[in-house]
């Protein structure tokens, strides 16, 4: 019998999927100029508080995939420790990386992909998708070992709206997307470091080719007739960059940013880059809902990580809380520590420093 988190995850499954698009996941990495390199990404749940924790894997720790009829998919016992962050529950690792310096996500991907039907005398090497990154990055040390290692198991959703694609990255920077379409895995090698959600990887490199006109800085004054048109302030360089949330929008948003950022010097300058990047993506609450229909909630970007793969660090911020808060790789002992999850919150509630005012500046 499934679980009431299981039944939630249906449920996100099935907005995904449907008219209602609950997702709007957005990712971009960066290299800093110390060969540091990060990958950073939203998550966006808008239907309500969507529970996340992170989550420790040691090593040797034995892990089972569901299925659409429970708990009875592949097992599989982790070569590497790793460190996820989840949404719903444990088992549904959205973003994390594995101490060998792999980075593997998660984004929502309807109706473009599509996997084998479950068939129960496969169960064996049946692996939900919501699984996929977990055994990744405790299976897997590369790229090119996961490309290898996909064919042994059979990827199957949870519910039949249920479609994701992948994001890969290693320490090198070198990036890959995973898509999966009539049941057939293919690997693109992604040099943009963009990514978001439907249409295909493909068709969205495709489509940056009707924002060719973009670039930084302001356009040039030119004449019209008699009139001389003048920029009316900066950045009209960017003028008619897409400013909704859509999936295609994103994209071109996220390329056009993430690829005229200024190179900054070390790993963590990089990842606080990446936070203010993306804080041009969060999702307020109110335009995805029809007006006093919304939930009570900050924001539908629920939160925000960034993960240093060169140092093994994974840092995040949430809507109710915007401190950021840093996971490090290297501190774990991943043969002796245990396999945990705490919420990424441990009180929703944002933090105000008050500051005092000295006596000699009142």
């Amino acid at each position: 019998m499934k679980s009431t988190a299981m039944n939630l995850l249906l449920g996100v499954a099935a907005a995904c999927g449907g008219g209602f698009q609950a997702v709007a996941c957005t990712g971009i990495s960066l290299t800093a100029a110390d060969g540091g390199y990060v990958q950073a990404r939203t998550i966006e749940w808008s239907r309500g508080a969507l529970r996340s924790d992170w989550v420790v894997i040691p090593r040797g720790e034995r892990l089972t995939s569901f299925t659409p009829e429970g708990a009875n998919g592949l097992s599989f016992t982790a070569k590497y420790g790793t460190v996820g962050l989840t949404v719903v529950q444990r088992e549904f690792i959205a973003e994390g990386i594995n101490e060998a310096g792999l980075s593997a996500g998660l984004f929502f991907f309807p109706r473009f992909g599509g996997y084998d039907s479950y068939d129960p005398a496969q169960s064996g090497r049946t692996l939900s998708d919501l699984q996929v990154v977990a055994w990744i990055l405790t299976q897997c040390a590369s790229i090119d070992e996961v490309k290898e290692a996909i064919a042994s198991v059979r990827v199957v959703g949870l519910e039949a709206a249920s479609v994701v694609h992948w994001r890969l990255g290693e320490p090198s920077g070198r990036q890959a997307v995973l898509e999966i379409v009539d049941g057939v895995p293919r690997f693109f090698e992604n040099e943009m470091g963009v990514l978001t959600n439907a249409p295909g990887f493909e068709w969205q490199l495709t489509n940056l080719d009707n924002y060719v006109n973009l670039r930084p800085g302001d356009a040039a004054e030119q004449r019209l007739g008699g009139v001389t048109l003048r920029p009316l302030g900066g950045n009209s360089g960017f003028l008619g960059i897409p400013g909704d949330d859509t999936p295609p929008s994103r994209f071109v948003r996220a390329a056009f940013y993430r690829n005229t950022a200024p190179q900054r010097a070390t790993a963590f300058d990089t990842v606080l880059q990446c936070f203010h990047l993306l804080n041009n993506f969060d999702v307020p609450i109110g335009i995805q809902h029809p007006a006093g229909e919304c939930p009570d909630i900050p924001s539908a970007t629920q939160w925000t990580s960034a993960i240093d793969l060169t140092n093994r660090r994974v840092y995040y911020k949430t809507a109710y809380d915007n401190s950021i808060r840093c996971i490090d790789l290297r501190e774990i002992d991943f043969d002796r520590v245990r396999y945990c999850a705490q919420p990424l919150d441990e009180v929703r509630e944002q933090p105000v420093v008050m500051l005092r005012i000295p006596e000699a500046a009142r």
